[in-house]
């Protein structure tokens, strides 16, 4: 089959993610909607982002908020409906705005009608559409694997008096990718945004479709120390080694059908949602052979740590690992601590300065960067007191980890709108997260008129980002190492750009390596130059600069 033509927006292009429950209301129930987010994409285009992604809209139970469907191509009323969507796609497509959506794969709501009759018998023809096994003969499931939402991934059915597999929330029943059917039916849903219009999706953990068929236990890792919740003390399912839950080597077969399907279509791309032991490896394995996944993101920036030494040792083994894949690179995403409060501290957010650096490396890597919406404003974590919490993962983990709710409050437009200017009527419903009063200082409007102000530094730093093709599609040298500083050279078609990064809150040298020996300073990054005594540069404190070599 003839592909495509596809015109590589994606490769180095910024993504703009929007999680349209908390991004704009437009009708006042509270909850944000696709006709919000429409009268809210010139503000999108105005940061400088090449496209949208949209959480899930789907039609949903709202258990898990959209991350369990029950109906896969349809909108949820709350959200509006498919002719809203059209003109969504329409208005993004008009200011130059690709859009992508989130596809939920790897299991379904159990209100969808595949799982309703799936359940219904042992004999009916959607019997194995999704994971079913017998007990053990003591009655207790069949191995030892676990939810990431906590306790087992098996939950006993009594209609079929068997265990189905749920890797998250008993009500998010995983679907059995062994089944060729299931397959079809999953590409089927693919194609109905696709012919309405999207150019891409975000796939939601794209290494959970498959699952071990012979049902093999995981090997023990023990209590691992780490700064993830998902993977320390606090939740046992970083206990294990998940060699046989997820990632399996028949992903691989189903990801290059999904892509053949995607390569029909002009100019799409699909970028994956990693969570494995080790992320940059399966990367590199989902994106290296032009047949797969286009770009793929693990969670190597979305953790606590921001060295020299951090980045330097990930950006450099991501090199080493998949010198031909392409990655996808997020300070904060729905799922995390928001980057202010995870760099800082609950009492204190990161230095603007820092937050300043982290989105010109974040700029600066070889990838595609991806914008959580809020970011660009320096929106710290919201404290959900115990009786506010939505998310259920926060609720299960309460209090040593209080789940996502904190990162998904509403986004401030208006700082003196008693909810934020999140919705556009005159007496709106509160929103569905509690209004968060620390945000309405970084307030869209508050940041518009100060020139001064991180909203500003990052429309400046995306116009001058497309100026410079070495950082949008040029490769990565990483600079040997200095214990305050992470220095790579990226090149591309003779162009060389030096990015030279203190992370650090105290002042640092930094010699320029002999062989260069040409540099000139590379003006509207929004980055202040660094003087400089010969070859040696002076950074500040969380201080950065760009050089042109040659």
């Amino acid at each position: 089959m003839t592909k495509a033509s596809n015109d590589n927006w994606w490769r180095g292009g910024v993504i703009y993610q929007i999680y349209p429950r908390s991004f704009a209301d437009s009708n006042g129930d509270g909850i944000g909607d696709l006709d919000g987010i429409t009268a809210k994409l010139d503000y999108v285009a105005a940061l400088g982002a090449d496209g949208i992604w949209l959480s899930p809209f789907f039609k949903s139970p709202m258990k898990d908020f959209g991350y369990d469907v029950s109906d896969y191509c349809d909108v949820d009323p709350m959200f509006g409906t498919v002719a809203d969507f059209r003109k969504l796609v329409d208005r993004a497509h008009a200011l130059g705005l690709k859009v992508m959506i989130d596809q939920v794969l790897s299991h379904s709501s159990d209100q969808h009608p595949w799982f309703v009759e799936s359940r219904s018998s042992l004999t009916n023809p959607k019997a194995d559409w999704y994971v079913w096994a017998d007990a053990q003969s003591d009655g207790t499931p069949p191995n030892n694997w676990l939810s990431i939402f906590g306790g087992s991934a098996w939950q006993w059915d009594t209609r079929r008096c068997q265990y189905y597999m749920h890797n998250f929330l008993t009500s998010q029943p995983d679907l059995n990718f062994h089944s060729p059917q299931v397959q079809d039916a999953l590409l089927d849903t693919v194609k109905f945004w696709l012919d309405l219009g999207v150019d891409g999706y975000r796939l939601d953990t794209a290494n959970f479709y498959f699952h071990d068929a012979q049902l093999r236990s995981n090997p023990p890792r023990g209590r691992p120390d780490g700064e993830d919740p998902a993977v320390n003390a606090v939740n046992p399912y970083g206990w294990q080694w998940h060699k046989h839950d997820k990632s399996q080597p028949e992903n691989l077969v189903f990801l290059r059908r999904l892509r053949a399907l995607l390569d029909q279509y002009p100019n799409t791309t699909m970028v994956g949602e990693i969570g494995d032991d080790d992320g940059l490896a399966r990367v590199a394995e989902y994106t290296s052979g032009g047949d797969k996944l286009h770009m793929a993101y693990c969670f190597d920036l979305l953790g606590t740590a921001h060295s020299a030494a951090h980045f330097r040792s990930f950006v450099q083994r991501f090199e080493e690992v998949a010198p031909g894949g392409w990655p996808c690179w997020a300070l904060s995403n729905h799922d995390v601590v928001r980057v202010a409060s995870r760099w800082g501290s609950a009492d204190k957010p990161a230095h603007p300065d820092l937050l300043r650096l982290g989105a010109a490396l974040q700029m600066s890597l070889r990838g595609s960067p991806c914008i959580y919406q809020g970011d660009e404003l320096g929106l710290p974590e919201a404290d959900i007191a115990f009786e506010d919490l939505q998310d259920p993962y926060g609720i299960t983990m309460w209090p040593e980890f209080k789940g996502r709710d904190g990162c998904r409050t509403a986004h401030p437009w208006a700082k003196d709108s008693a909810d934020l200017g999140f919705s556009s009527v005159a007496q709106p419903a509160a929103p569905w997260l509690p209004v968060i009063e620390p945000h309405r200082a970084l307030a869209v409007d508050v940041q518009e008129r100060d020139t001064g102000s991180l909203l500003h530094f990052y429309r400046a730093l995306l116009r001058w980002r497309k100026t410079q093709p070495a950082l949008v599609s040029g490769t990565l040298s990483v600079l040997p190492a200095h214990p305050q500083v992470l220095a790579f050279v990226r090149a591309f078609e003779g162009q060389q750009v030096l990015c030279v990064f203190n992370f650090s809150d105290t002042a640092a040298l930094w010699d320029i390596p002999a062989a260069y020996t040409a540099f000139t300073v590379l003006t509207g990054s929004g980055l202040v130059d660094a003087p400089r005594a010969g070859h040696t540069l002076q950074l500040a404190p969380w201080g950065g600069a760009y050089y042109r070599l040659g």
